[in-house]
């Protein structure tokens, strides 16, 4: 079998019964990474010497019979925008080129203690302020399917590492979308927690209220492995989920407006396999989430302009100008106006609460889009700005609701499908969206 191929729990499995040594897996993957022509494009950097000795160590342990979790010794990339002592976390911008942060993240820092093998640094969007993933400053991400178009962002990277079979999972991180969807556009699983779900100290920000860090895998249960790791927590158990009888309803209304063909097509698919495997489904359209969406000028960008302010002022000229030019969008708006749009939101979570509690999830596509063309973006910045707001507008529901979310692959290439939870309700979300991959792999 080619371990390196398969999921970050089956991994797990075969490194506790003795079939495949830590020690190999990472080997195998910095030697994937190095024939790799893309690699360059997907990873910033590598920490071979740092894998290794994790490798090791985590082979003795499980000689021993001491493994401290399920993942110990499975190899993990990490978005460039969480800190890693001693090597450079830039978060893909000249702004920071030469960063050397000297600790880990608490993220890294509580997964390594978990046994998690670090590969390496992922490239990402600069400053993680787009969803399609264009980057010309650094590198653009190619997608795992077709390296003519965008991987998505801003964790593209970490989407492709795993896609493209370079690393068994990965992390990013989540503001607007920047884990969904490059996972809904290489076809892998995306998982974005609740915020305050995970210690965000050292992760480099961009809005703080809606950041979060997540896993991007193979599978729902590969994310919720991840996701209790990088927390120092035992994984949920999600054995016996079953579709049949669960709840679910479908967002229409905003989500598929202007969407392209395909990604509906794919949805309505999978919510046909849903409901032929016994998931009740309703259709709603409750207005406070187009209300809410038409806040996101008033809180997303202001917040990301006055964390970043002084660093981009002192050398915009560095910066690739559509991301400079959002960011900027941001001074523009009042403070008055942002407190009185997060006032606004918080009664508009409060609507959504009410409206959804009878359903055990939520379920939307991922992306109302395909994955664009690099080189048209790259030519026509009036595309690259529509395409960009349209590709994370369903994302971004999420988002603003504080919701956890988390996007699962259809049968058709680059289409996801999202499922959103109760506010605070991740471990009940990947329950859910376990019965879900279930009902879409059958």
């Amino acid at each position: 079998m080619d371990w390196l191929k398969a999921s970050a729990t089956e991994q797990g499995r075969a490194i506790m019964a003795g079939l495949v040594s830590p020690v190999d897996l990472a080997e195998g993957y910095l030697d994937a990474i190095a024939r790799a022509p893309l690699s360059p494009r997907i990873f910033a950097r590598t920490t071979p010497e740092r894998a290794r000795a994790e490798a090791i160590a985590a082979h003795d342990r499980a000689k021993a019979g001491l493994r401290r979790s399920l993942l110990d010794g499975v190899a993990l990339a990490w978005k460039d925008n969480i800190d890693s002592a001693g090597v450079a976390t830039e978060a893909g911008s000249m702004l920071l080129e030469g960063r050397v942060p000297a600790q880990d993240a608490a993220v890294l820092a509580t997964a390594t203690l978990q046994g998690a093998v670090c590969l390496g640094k992922t490239h990402m969007t600069e400053l993680a302020f787009s969803g399609l993933g264009l980057n010309p400053t650094v590198a653009t991400v190619p997608n795992a399917y077709d390296a003519s178009l965008v991987a998505g962002g801003s964790s593209g990277g970490s989407a492709v590492a795993v896609a493209m079979g370079l690393s068994a999972a990965a992390i990013g991180s989540d503001t607007g979308g920047s884990i969904r969807l490059p996972a809904a556009w290489n076809g892998i699983v995306g998982f974005k927690p609740s915020p305050g779900a995970v210690d965000m100290t050292g992760t480099l920000p961009l809005c703080r209220r809606f950041d979060v860090v997540g896993p991007l895998a193979r599978t729902v249960e590969d994310c919720a492995e991840v996701f209790a790791m990088i927390q120092g927590i035992p994984a949920p158990d999600l054995r016996e989920a079953e579709p049949r009888g669960l709840r679910l309803m479908v967002l229409d209304g905003l989500p598929f407006e202007g969407a392209r063909e395909e990604p509906v097509a794919a949805f309505e698919e999978a919510v046909e396999r849903l409901a032929a495997a016994g998931v009740s489904i309703t259709r709603a359209a409750p207005s406070c989430v187009t209300d809410a969406a038409a806040l996101s000028p008033t809180l997303f960008a202001p917040e990301a302009y006055g964390l970043w302010r002084d660093q981009i002022e002192a050398a915009p000229e560095v910066m690739y100008l559509p991301i400079l030019e959002r960011f900027r969008g941001g001074r523009e708006v009042s403070a008055a106006d942002y407190v009185a749009g997060w006032e606004r939101l918080i009664h508009l979570r409060r609507d959504w609460a009410a409206t959804v509690a009878p359903y055990d999830a939520v379920i939307l596509p991922t992306a109302p889009i395909l994955p664009p063309e690099i080189a048209r973006l790259e030519e026509d910045a009036i595309f690259f700005a529509a395409e960009n707001l349209l590709a994370l507008r369903n994302t971004r529901i999420g988002n603003s609701m504080g919701l956890p979310s988390i996007s699962l692959p259809t049968a058709r290439p680059a289409c996801g499908l999202m499922l959103m939870g109760a506010a605070g309700g991740d471990l009940a979300l990947l329950r859910v969206a376990q019965a879900v991959e279930a009902a879409l792999r059958d």
